[in-house]
Formats: structure tokens, C-alpha cells, sequence
């Protein structure tokens, strides 16, 4: 069946097809929406896209993204620098923040190795973490990455490359579902997951 849409919408429909979560359906939605609105409002998307991808880049000590040397997690002083929670994407970080239960600081993985999909450990940010700690100053280093095949496979090597410096490694203690995402837990369960987390 032939498309029947111009050529400028077919090749937006495209891009946002692209995004995680859209299928052609909703990428087509979000085209037509964007041709409903006014051209400043558009202009202003396009010129907030450009921005941050511009401008948004790693934080020098723990990875997240941010727009700053570091993130606002690393420079707030009242942080216990001592703890630091890894997990897999920056997402992860927004979920302890919503438990207000965790003062210490994080490091950003970018990814969980998994050698199917050809993910190697110099792929991950893993070097970056083992410098911190290396560094002194640090007594537990938690691993929070998600209850998958990828995310224990993770865990576990990085607990062995860090146990030789002396350092406290604990994994979260799940009440979630196998398999299932930190990002999307309730906070109850992932205080309760951090609290009760268990030794490596």
C-alpha cells in the first residue's frame, strides 16, 4: 500500500520511531502533533534537543549525565562520599532519589555486560568506578543493578575486581520480580531493598 503522507512527515515519523518505546503507530502520532504545532513551540523543541545533547555530558567523578563538572548528587557536601550505590543507567539514580532514604553517592555503569550483544567490561564505565576506589575513602560500594541474568553477571565481576582493595561489596536484597527494572519499583520496595541489601 502505497504512503501517502509527504515526504518531510514520512522521514519525522522515522526519527521518532528511532526512540525507545515508539513503534510507527505512536511515531506517527507525535509527526502529526508536531505539524499541529505553532512554529516557535517547534522551534523551541528542536532548540531544547540541540541543547541537550550539546551540552549534557559525563560527570567527571560518577558518570551521570549532567551539564556541570559534576553532577549535583557529587557536589552537594552533605553526601556520604564514603557509599557509593552503582547501577546501570541515570535512571536508576532518579529512582533511590524519589526513596529519600539514600545519602550516599552513585556511579553510572552506562550498560551491563552481555556478550550476546557483544557489551564487554571496557565497554562499561567499570575502570572509572575501580579509580575511585582505588583513590581511598570509599567503605561500600553497593551493586544495584537490575535482578537479570546481565545485571548478577555484572555484579559479580565487579565485586571481584574490587574485593582485592579491601573494600565492602553488598548487593541489593530484591522484593522484586526476576527480571524486573530498579526504575520502575515502588520506593517502599527499593528502600526495603537497600536496607536489607546482603554481603558479595
Amino acid at each position: 500500500m502505497a504512503n501517502h503522507d509527504a515526504l518531510p512527515l514520512v522521514v519525522l515519523t522515522e526519527q521518532f520511531a528511532k526512540l525507545p518505546g515508539i513503534g510507527m503507530k505512536s511515531a506517527a502520532r507525535l509527526a502529526y502533533h508536531v505539524m499541529s504545532m505553532d512554529a516557535a513551540d517547534v522551534q523551541t523543541f528542536a532548540q531544547a534537543l540541540l541543547n541537550a545533547r550539546n551540552t549534557v555530558h559525563f560527570c567527571q567523578c560518577c558518570e551521570n549525565l549532567t551539564d556541570q563538572a559534576l553532577c549535583p548528587v557529587c557536589e552537594d557536601a552533605a553526601r556520604d562520599k564514603s557509599l557509593i550505590c552503582v547501577v546501570e543507567t541515570p535512571k536508576d539514580i532518579a529512582a533511590f532519589e524519589r526513596t529519600g532514604e539514600y545519602n550516599g553517592v552513585y556511579h553510572v555503569l552506562h550498560g551491563l555486560i552481555s556478550p550476546l550483544k557483544n557489551v564487554l567490561p571496557d565497554d562499561l564505565k567499570i575502570r572509572s568506578l575501580i579509580e575511585r576506589v582505588r583513590q581511598g575513602g570509599i567503605k561500600e560500594v553497593i551493586m544495584a543493578t537490575n535482578p537479570t541474568v546481565e545485571g548478577d553477571a555484572t555484579a559479580a565481576y565487579i565485586s571481584q575486581l574490587l574485593k582485592p582493595l579491601g573494600v565492602k561489596v553488598t548487593r541489593l536484597a530484591f522484593g522484586l520480580p526476576v527480571g524486573a527494572m530498579l526504575e520502575y519499583a515502588d520506593e517502599v520496595t527499593l528502600y526495603k531493598a537497600l536496607e536489607n541489601r546482603n554481603a558479595m
